[in-house]
């Protein structure tokens, strides 16, 4: 049944709870500020303790209200009262993960909370019972094949009930879960939906669905409620699809409105620039962050993965003793200490925290990820491509695994499966020169040349963080026997390095001289060719060819030998060289759709 003809027939049961009704703008903070605190007590009464948490985070976020305004909890229903001796028991048992215990004292409860508990309880028993029967047994690698045996009857339970419009946006939300969990995404996507509308305070409900969003061509199929809480979904949505700039929009619009001390978006902000590759802005945020809520573990990781990359060993050593302190049994606690053995190149070890991160959680996407890069680096491509492809199970959208996929078969000597996994990251991170830059030398090895070239093109044009593409073009066109366009590609490449302002030594400065001293020598342009034979000296491996090609220029200018008159264009060096710049064409967007690896 569509999530549409439904949601106006269980719309009712949402209005029982006074407050849960919200507008879609931000004008009266004060009233949101209330339907937080209510939604932040309604999710604990459950043991839905993480959206009590994010309800509660931002609310704090919020100004405080005088004691006129605070409202008491909803006024217990008849079948509340009935309940609840049951219930106070039950969540007394739940609290204590006693969650069989729970389920039981509650069998045959009416109420809608109580009945939410029991099928929650149960459920969480069956997802316990599942890790512990695989925590001794099997290794990370092999738990996602255990399942949850309670799924099936849990399902057919509340797909009774739903037929019968008898669950509220509590039971919506397990049951999508229930859905989700037995990869019904289709169904499971609907009834989160439902869930939304029927009670768009719950954060778990947007969250959920959140992560079956694979594209935005599936987001703008949703009928979502026009509610405020839509922006934070949007926000988070956004992020999680690499639409940085549309992510980074609305979490400025949240921060206008009010929630400019909210810890959870300024955690957003620091990930999205994270993931667009501004380390230093990045950075600046989750530092800000730390001292803001010192005692934070959400994201902790992915600051981790910053201060990796920028080999900012003592800043990771302190970050990882300090989660040690506050929570050493996190996921998040165990990637740090991965990340830091990783840096210190004791895979191993790194490898070893990974694992236990997955322990904790087997659906934490980062684990998956960074145990892959540790198999690599260990040249385990085997155990690699098991890790690599547990996190795309858990997220799709991942695009580190399918690269590190293509990387692995790269290493196979697999250039047909190379080539997919790199093209679905390439999708991923369409702007992403590395993925660019890796599906060209796919297309090389596969002899697709015309492929290449666009590739290569593409990855200096979206900008190439690793200053390669223009490289790999130009030795392709050498290849080709295309003098006039390598040399292009070799002058823009120095110049690029030139305009930086980089003090680090190039690998492939000296062969772009050495093609360029060639080119304009042959052209007859004794002024250029001297130049960049007089810039080969200055490296060991192409020192004696520019000094060779120096004693050729000036012993043909003594013979009096003239410039040609038929050069195939003019070019020119870097302005540090001369005084001149010539911009290279750029080729049109990518389109590999009519590619078939």
């Amino acid at each position: 049944m569509a999530a549409s003809s439904s949601v106006v027939s269980v719309a009712a049961a949402a209005a029982a709870v006074p407050g849960v009704s919200t507008s879609a703008d931000f004008s009266d903070l004060r009233e949101i500020k209330k339907q937080l605190l209510l939604i932040a007590g309604l999710t604990r009464e459950r043991g839905l303790l993480h959206s009590s948490k994010w309800s509660a985070e931002l609310a704090f976020s919020l100004p405080a209200l005088p004691l006129s305004e605070l409202q008491p909890p909803p006024p217990l229903t008849e079948e509340d009262a009935q309940d609840v001796d049951a219930y106070t028991l039950a969540k007394a048992y739940f609290d204590v993960k006693e969650y069989d215990r729970a389920a039981h004292f509650l069998h045959g409860c009416n109420s809608k909370k109580a009945y939410f508990l029991y099928m929650y309880s149960r459920y969480l028993s069956g997802e316990k019972k599942k890790d512990d029967e695989t925590v001794d047994s099997l290794g990370p690698l092999e738990k996602g094949q255990v399942k949850n045996e309670a799924l099936r009857e849990l399902r057919v339970e509340l797909s009774r009930k739903h037929q019968a419009r008898g669950l509220d946006g509590f039971g919506l939300y397990l049951y999508g879960v229930v859905l989700r969990k037995l990869d019904l995404v289709k169904e499971a996507i609907d009834v989160f939906v439902e869930a939304t509308h029927v009670l768009p305070l719950h954060w778990g409900a947007w969250l959920e669905l959140c992560n079956l969003i694979t594209d935005k061509e599936m987001l703008k199929f949703l009928s979502l409620p026009d509610t405020w809480m839509k922006e934070f979904f949007l926000a988070h949505i956004y992020t999680e699809l690499q639409l940085i700039e549309e992510a980074l929009q609305k979490y400025q619009h949240l921060i206008d409105v009010g929630f400019s001390k909210s810890s959870y978006i300024v955690s957003q902000i620091a990930v999205a620039y994270h993931n667009i590759r501004d380390i230093d802005k990045a950075l600046s945020i989750f530092n800000e962050l730390r001292k803001q809520d010192p005692y934070r573990i959400e994201n902790m990781d992915t600051f981790s993965n910053l201060l990796y990359v920028r080999s900012m060993k003592s800043e990771l050593s302190y970050l990882a003793h300090n989660l040690c302190e506050i929570d050493k049994y996190r996921v998040e606690t165990c990637c740090v200490i991965g990340n830091y053995y990783s840096l210190r190149s004791q895979h191993e070890k790194a490898a070893l925290y990974f694992q236990r991160a997955l322990k904790l959680n087997p659906r934490y996407l980062g684990a998956w990820t960074l145990m892959g890069h540790e198999y690599m680096e260990m040249k385990n491509t085997s155990a690699a491509i098991q890790a690599y492809r547990h996190a795309i199970e858990v997220n799709k959208r991942d695009y580190r695994a399918w690269y590190g996929l293509g990387q692995t078969y790269e290493i196979l000597k697999m250039p047909f499966y190379c080539l997919y996994y790199y093209r679905r990251a390439h999708q991923l991170r369409p702007n992403d020169s590395r993925m660019l830059v890796a599906l060209g030398e796919c297309y090389e090895k596969l002899n697709q040349l015309v492929e290449a070239k666009k590739c290569y093109w593409r990855a200096y044009a979206v900008g190439d963080v690793e200053k390669m593409a223009l490289v790999k073009l130009a030795k392709l066109h050498e290849q080709l026997t295309e003098s006039e366009q390598a040399a292009q590609c070799y002058i823009k490449y120095i110049q690029d390095i030139y305009s930086c302002g980089e003090v680090v030594e190039h690998l492939e400065e000296s062969t772009a001289f050495r093609y360029l001293a060639q080119y304009y020598f042959k052209c007859k342009l004794w002024d250029e060719a001297s130049t960049c034979a007089q810039k080969c000296c200055a490296f060991n491996d192409t020192r004696e060819e520019g000094k060779a090609l120096l004693r050729q220029i000036l012993q043909l200018r003594n013979q009096g030998e003239t410039p040609s008159g038929d050069t195939p264009g003019t070019f020119f060096l870097p302005a540090s060289l001369s005084a001149n710049n010539t911009p290279t064409r750029r080729v049109s967007p990518l389109n590999l759709s009519s590619v078939t690896p």
